[in-house]
């Protein structure tokens, strides 16, 4: 847990916290102007704050990536506090002048059963974190996983859907939209890590970075003199 002693982490936290807050204000914003928000403005977060975090702004790519064991346990858990969190800061935000009308349109509802919905949220954000997170790759995929607008509100992000839901006091169900992608995020990493790119690393090492974080990250802290002493 070295990772969590120096500056360069907690900078990547703040990425996501801001970097999720940027994206839902813009998103419910652009519904209050009478426009619907689109994949270019999370191509757009993405391209700017990539370099800081990894700009998973999802809940759902976060643990995929821990799962496979390319990030550490508490850089996830504070990841998707910090997503969470900024979710919920700009839902408040645009509430506060504009009451229901954007969270409204935004707000992930069933338009199907409940089961209908789980599969179609886990495989719609399966293939979101299939196609990694890469910039280009994110906004490529939420374009295919919107086919289940008309379905589920296409949720396939828990702290987007979380933030609108919580100051609404619209919680019904809204554990498929937490269930439903995490699953498809851990599928997504395992058909990543066991087929497509099989990485042979044995138990040892896999513990070693969910503990502390990958070796190159760490040498990177190391490089930049911005760990403890």
């Amino acid at each position: 847990m070295r990772e969590v002693r120096t500056m360069l982490f907690w900078r990547a936290v703040a990425a996501e916290f801001v970097g999720m807050l940027l994206f839902i204000f813009a998103g419910l914003s652009t519904i209050v102007g009478g426009g619907q928000p689109g994949t270019a403005l999370e191509l757009k977060v993405s391209l700017s704050l990539g370099h800081v975090s990894g700009a998973h702004l999802n809940p759902a790519v976060t643990l995929g990536l821990m799962f496979s064991c390319q990030i550490s346990a508490v850089r996830c858990v504070c990841y998707i506090l910090a997503q969470m969190v900024g979710a919920v800061t700009a839902s408040v935000i645009v509430n506060s002048y504009k009451p229901g009308e954007a969270l409204g349109v935004n707000q992930a509802r069933l338009n199907v059963g409940v089961g209908a919905g789980f599969i179609i949220e886990f495989f719609a954000t399966l293939q979101l974190v299939l196609w990694g997170s890469a910039p280009l790759a994110i906004g490529l995929s939420v374009g295919l996983g919107h086919f289940a607008i008309s379905f589920t509100g296409c949720g396939i992000n828990p702290a987007r859907s979380f933030g609108p839901a919580l100051i609404q006091g619209k919680m019904k169900d809204h554990w498929v939209y937490w269930l439903a992608p995490l699953c498809g995020g851990m599928a997504a990493s395992l058909i990543y890590d066991f087929m497509i790119f099989p990485q042979a690393r044995n138990l040892r090492s896999r513990a070693s970075v969910l503990l502390n974080g990958p070796e190159d990250r760490n040498n990177l802290m190391e490089a930049s003199g911005e760990e403890d002493k």
